[in-house]
């Protein structure tokens, strides 16, 4: 009994210690997971399943909603607000903080949107589309260059 005791409280002193060193790390104003995995020719494109094709799409929306909003600052993603000059105090990180869970939200409705309605569309327009989407994500990736 006093074993699971003890190790029960070291779990507890374990994850309350990882939660405070969290705390202190500056958040980053781009997602790390923002990126996309792959860019892709037309002609591997065209030769995908539509659920493949599906992914892709929204794999790029949710990059490209994670990134615009903050290309004035950044497009990079893991840069920090103190990488760029803002004042990490707390009502940069509540705004920032709230602008993230903003973004959570719309892409959240964005993402169940697509799912239902998106296997409708006509695969040359959704191949057209992520080719559409993957050259605005280059054109991010030279930006500033």
């Amino acid at each position: 009994m006093k074993k699971i005791i003890f190790l029960g409280l070291f779990m507890l002193f374990a994850v309350g210690n990882v939660n405070a060193q969290a705390k202190g790390k500056p958040k980053s104003i781009i997602s790390t997971n923002a990126g996309i995995r792959k860019f892709h020719e037309k002609s591997e494109l065209e030769s995908m399943q539509k659920g493949q094709l599906l992914e892709l799409y929204i794999e790029r929306i949710n990059s490209l909603v994670n990134t615009l909003p903050y290309i004035a600052l950044t497009h990079k993603p893991g840069v920090t607000m103190q990488d760029v000059g803002i004042p990490d105090n707390s009502e940069n990180i509540k705004a920032l903080d709230a602008q993230q869970e903003n973004t959570r939200t719309f892409l959240t409705a964005t993402v169940d949107f697509q799912r239902i309605m998106t296997p409708y569309a006509d695969k040359g327009n959704l191949v057209s589309s992520i080719l559409y989407y993957e050259s605005m994500l280059k054109e991010l990736n030279s930006f500033n260059e």
